[in-house]
């Protein structure tokens, strides 16, 4: 692979921090790492980026410099900004002959161009459409597919640091988290799984891996017992698993995201991929050991979950985006 710029949007996120630290560790590959607070700057060039720049996907005055001499993009955005994102797309659509790749972050059920997307095919209980979160992840994709450019979207499983933020404090203090998983095995995935089928995707190229869709997991499902086992053991004390309704999650956080949870109690994110193997040669991180060991930008899974997190109870983040 020759020498590149690429750009990485979300760098201060989960994903984010790890694929600066591993694009970082190849000589061929100048990092440009993207920020939204000034004070999130310094902590990138800890990382290892080369180049830090001021980005936000509200601000299209922050694009140009951005973008400046990029050949690819790692694209990820919050759920609730997906008109912002399908803004931006049309932006790299118009650098088309400069822009040679984009690493998308999606999620597994995004697929209307590579498996069947009827709604009565992907129903969790009569009635029930698609969720409109996957939809949107879909849409996500297609945005940059329509421009022309060369995408890799790696459709992901439920994320390991998102499982249990809303239940930190809970566990922390009294012991118990709950939510209405129950024994639906899930295979969780690693946020440094992501990045490192990213930064394979990055470095190897569009080449290798332009329109290409892979589904990446955790190595085995996981009731919620088995997670509450697994992080007591981790933090070294008893973790209780109490069942919750789906109509009392919902009203925690609302029904958008409430119909994807039914998705995962419905058996749809239980299998386990291989794509992660094929792409780097070795198995997923474990739950355990995501909480245990470091990830290449320095932190444990356990550091992870007491971090930032979108989701909060008695709020629906994705309300307004639902009406758009």
């Amino acid at each position: 692979m020759t020498s590149q710029t690429v750009l990485i949007t979300s760098a201060t996120g989960r994903i984010g921090k790890e694929l600066v630290a591993r694009l970082a560790l190849d000589a061929a590959i100048t990092v440009r790492a993207c920020y939204f607070s000034e004070n999130k700057a310094d902590s990138l060039m800890a990382l290892g980026a080369d180049e830090v720049v001021k980005f936000d996907l509200s601000d299209p005055e922050t694009w140009e410099a951005a973008l400046e001499g990029v050949n690819a993009v790692y694209s990820a955005s919050l759920d609730p900004m997906l008109q912002q994102h399908l803004a931006f797309s049309k932006e790299l659509g118009k650098r088309h002959d400069q822009v040679e790749h984009v690493v998308r972050i999606s999620c597994m059920g995004a697929d209307t161009n590579t498996a069947s997307y009827v709604a009565d095919q992907h129903a969790s209980r009569k009635g029930a459409g698609i969720p409109l979160m996957l939809q949107h992840y879909w849409w996500g994709e297609k945005a940059l597919i329509d421009e022309g450019l060369n995408v890799t979207a790696l459709r992901n499983n439920f994320f390991m640091n998102h499982l249990l933020k809303t239940d930190c404090e809970m566990i922390d203090r009294e012991g118990w988290f709950s939510n209405p998983l129950g024994d639906m095995r899930n295979s969780f995935v690693a946020t440094r799984d992501i990045a490192e089928a990213a930064a394979v995707a990055l470095t190897e190229g569009p080449d290798r891996h332009a329109n290409k869709f892979y589904d990446i997991t955790g190595p085995a499902p996981q009731s919620m017992s088995e997670i509450a086992a697994d992080l007591g053991r981790a933090m070294g004390k008893d973790v209780e698993y109490r069942a919750q309704s789906m109509v009392d999650f919902e009203a925690d956080f609302g029904a958008t995201r409430a119909e994807f949870f039914e998705y995962l109690t419905n058996g749809f994110y239980t299998r386990c991929s291989p794509d992660f193997y094929n792409l780097t040669g070795h198995k997923p991180t474990s739950y355990y050991d995501y909480l245990t060991t470091k990830g290449v930008s320095g932190e444990t899974g356990l550091e992870e979950l007491w971090q930032g997190n979108l989701w909060k109870k008695g709020t629906d983040a994705m309300k307004d985006a639902a009406k758009s």
